[in-house]
């Protein structure tokens, strides 16, 4: 079923920020807390530095109305610099494949694609766009397993 939620960068401190929403909202995290040390080899890349390795890369929350509150720690190693205004991203995850591609492209006409829509290694195809306002969008289409 296709949903939109509220991603959040931070500059190494998601986990106390999630830890916080948790004790205001409840629930558990979805499927855990990510953490970088998980994250595959990309070819041509340097090694992971062991200052990222227990930061969180993914970290998931369902709050009020059913809305999914998501985090991620943005380290300067990877070329983030987290301010107020880039630290939000409105995250839309669409029922079809087909859907993603519509919803990219027009959101990102006239604007800048930070991440061109690909297959990634969580098994989503994901892109990431700044529109011609400079809202930053996600668009996370996650294939249904049979």
């Amino acid at each position: 079923m296709a949903s939109t939620g509220t991603y959040l960068n931070f500059a190494n401190n998601t986990e106390e920020a999630f830890l916080f929403y948790q004790s205001v909202f409840g629930g558990e995290f979805i499927g855990g807390i990510s953490r970088f040390d998980g994250m595959p080899t990309m070819e041509g890349q340097p090694p992971l530095p062991d200052s990222l390795k227990d930061k969180v890369m993914h970290v998931a929350l369902a709050i009020t109305g059913g809305h999914l509150l998501m985090g991620t720690d943005a380290p300067a190693e990877f070329g983030f610099t987290v301010t107020m205004g880039n630290n939000v991203h409105i995250s839309l995850d669409p029922d079809t494949k087909e859907e993603c591609d519509t919803l990219f492209a027009a959101l990102s006409a006239g604007g800048k694609i930070t991440q061109p829509l690909a297959d990634m290694f969580w098994g989503a195809y994901f892109g990431s766009c700044t529109d011609k306002f400079g809202v930053h969008w996600m668009v996370n289409f996650r294939n249904p397993q049979p």
